[in-house]
This record gives structure tokens, sequence and C-alpha cells, in this order.
């Protein structure tokens, strides 16, 4: 089962509005996550099954082409057990129909929507207990100095250092 280190920060509720009341809200920890990019995938694969790495990279390098096409031409592509990716467009809104052409789409989005088998659970309020699914999420606890009470964290002071170079309380 998965854990996943969070920790606490302060914010104004409503971002940019000095006037917004302060609240306290959770993100993971930096430089907790790493990113995974073909290779390393095709390794962890082939940890764990019977084709090489070679041939796992091979296939899913066929796999995003073959989705690059298929979305490319306006169609869904369903990953079971992973979920759904299609194309959504941003285009200018105009007054007049015969304005609106091709010229006003700005962009071009890759959106995706989870799959029901994929959808992740906090275990701490889950109903099926160590379900594939669920995550327990470990809550870092408060930088702690010799000097305060409470003593030392016993892990060097590192205790709710989010690993940025910045303090966890933006406001002071």
């Amino acid at each position: 089962m998965a854990k996943v280190t969070v920790v606490r920060y302060q914010r104004r509720k409503k971002l940019g509005d000095l006037n917004s009341p302060i609240v306290t809200s959770l993100r993971q920890k930096s430089g907790d996550s790493k990113t995974y990019d073909i290779q390393r995938l095709s390794s962890e694969i082939e940890g764990i099954g019977s084709l090489s790495a070679e041939d796992v990279e091979h296939v899913i390098k066929s796999i995003v082409r073959s989705m690059r096409s298929v979305l490319c031409d306006g169609n869904r592509v369903k990953l079971d057990g992973f979920g759904t990716f299609y194309i959504t467009l941003g285009c200018s809104p105009t007054e007049k129909k015969e304005d609106c052409t091709i010229r006003n789409i700005e962009r071009v989005n890759i959106r995706f929507k989870v799959d029901n088998a994929l959808r992740l659970v906090n275990d701490s309020i889950a109903t099926t207990k160590s379900a594939p699914n669920n995550i327990i999420f470990d809550l870092e606890s408060p930088k702690t100095t010799a000097n305060t009470p409470g003593g030392d964290s016993g892990d060097g002071g590192n205790s709710g250092d989010t690993g940025d170079g910045k303090d966890d309380d933006p406001l002071g």
C-alpha cells in the first residue's frame, strides 16, 4: 500500500485577497515525489513481468504514437482500469456566427478522466481497509528544537521542512 507524506501549510482563503482569513490545509511534502520516464517505468515493469525492459519501452512508445493519432482524429482513448483520454478546445466566443472560425481555437488540451477502478482512497476514511487503491497519509510533525518544549524531534530537525527552502508559514 502506498504511503504519502503530507505537511500543513497556511494560505489565505481567497488567494490574492489580503483581507481574506488565513486557513490551514495539507499538501504533499515537496521532494517526496519523483517523475518516472518511459525507461524507468520499463525497468519497473520488467521486474514484475516476463517482458524485457526494451520490449516494454517499445510497447509504451507505440501506445503513445497510437494515442496521438486516435486523439487527433477526434476520438477518445480508454485504457481499461486506468482512465479515458480525450481532447477539449479553448475557443474565443464571437457574437456573430460567421465570425466563429477555426482561427478562434486558441488551445487544444488533452484531458484525462480516471477510471473508477483506479480511484484512490484515503485509507483513514475508507470503508474497506487495506484495499489496493487505498493510500496511507502520514502527517509530518512540526519542527521542534532542543530549546522548545518537546525537545528534539529525533529526525535531525527536518520534520516539517518542505525541502523547497521556504518556510512553511508564508505569512510570518
